[in-house]
């Protein structure tokens, strides 16, 4: 496989992990904590935990590197505006994520012990599954973002 094509491959991969991992623990986290039965929440979180580190934790060191690597290959300059735009909203995705992974542990560790005790989840519990909620509006729809900029590459320059 050529190079390029190999690095284009990897980059949409990488982008379609990270959305799908995004949509997918964003979406088994709310139905199990619709249920309120602290097994399941318990059960959820932890797959959740895991399914961020291994999954969504590889995409997201995977992405610039074969972003920057297929933007030198292809010619495109770093400072094009689409180019710039996607590397602030990986910012602000980031800087959503990263709170989340301690936040996930966290309520995996809350939800994990009120199962073992047969007790409904604590009010922390709640309130870190609200702060989770709120993070990831953010983060998704700057991946959502980054994958239009990617497919559509407007040209606007913002070092004009």
């Amino acid at each position: 496989m050529e190079y390029v094509t190999a690095l284009r491959w990897l980059h949409i991969v990488g982008a379609a992990v990270l959305l799908g991992t995004g949509a997918g623990i964003a979406y088994f986290m709310v139905q199990a904590n619709r249920t309120r039965d602290t097994a399941i929440v318990a059960h959820t979180s932890s797959a959740v935990v895991v399914a961020d580190y291994v999954f969504t934790a590889s995409a997201v060191v995977l992405q610039p590197i074969t972003g920057v690597l297929l933007a030198i290959q292809i010619g495109w300059p770093l400072t094009q505006g689409w180019i710039v735009a996607t590397g602030v909203l990986y910012a602000v995705a980031g800087f959503c994520w990263l709170p989340v992974l301690w936040i996930q542990r966290r309520m995996r560790d809350l939800a994990r012990k009120a199962a073992e005790r047969s007790e409904p989840l604590p009010s922390q519990y709640h309130a870190l599954y609200r702060m989770w909620f709120l993070l990831g509006i953010p983060a998704f729809f700057s991946v959502l973002c980054i994958v239009w900029l990617i497919v559509a590459r407007p040209s606007f320059d913002v070092f004009e």
